[in-house]
């Protein structure tokens, strides 16, 4: 008798230290994205502020900045302020609709907004579908995202630490002259 695993549309992130209280993440299956522009947005983006990305990104669709190629750069030319760098439109609509679901699971789940950062995003070659049409034999390009966002910390316990360095100094001791000594609290002169 054969026994099948039934598939309960569950998902298979890459990330596994995932904390479900102060991280919210979302994925896109399948996106009509370019893999090579999307790992290269992938790696722009991490580790930086959700609202700072999403100022970026609408900047690259709008073509005022590009996205510096760092792995995926043959014969591309270069851009101002900048080595090699393109203007990714497609992928960087897919990546902005995708983070702007991820922030939208996090408000929902009761995260602050403001104090998103993308801890892990990553970009996976989809299987690839074939397109109909005259020419036959083309296949179509496919890419799967996942976003990993995370809570940042409050910036007070460091300003506590601070404060407590501050009193744990030590006052700085007095010189002592050579013919006095001290002792038991006590100051005994020496002839």
């Amino acid at each position: 008798m054969l026994h099948y695993q039934l598939n309960k549309m569950g998902h298979n992130y890459s990330s596994k230290d995932y904390n479900k209280e102060n991280m919210a993440r979302a994925i896109g299956r399948s996106l009509p994205i370019s893999f090579k522009y999307s790992v290269e947005i992938c790696n722009f983006v991490r580790n930086k502020d959700v609202d700072y990305v999403k100022d970026v990104l609408n900047n690259v669709i709008k073509k005022q900045q590009a996205i510096p190629l760092k792995r995926f750069n043959m014969n591309i030319g270069h851009k101002k302020r900048m080595a090699t760098g393109r203007y990714p439109k497609k992928a960087s609509m897919e990546i902005l609709n995708l983070i702007n679901h991820v922030e939208a699971n996090a408000q929902f789940k009761g995260l602050n907004t403001a104090s998103l950062v993308i801890t892990q995003i990553n970009a996976n070659k989809a299987s690839k579908v074939i397109r109909f049409g005259r020419k036959r034999n083309r296949e179509s390009k496919r890419t799967n995202v996942e976003i990993v966002v995370q809570e940042k910390a409050d910036k007070k316990p460091k300003e506590k630490k601070e404060a407590k360095k501050i009193a744990d100094k030590k006052p700085e001791k007095k010189q002592k002259s050579p013919g006095k000594k001290e002792e038991n609290n006590v100051k005994i002169e020496r002839k």
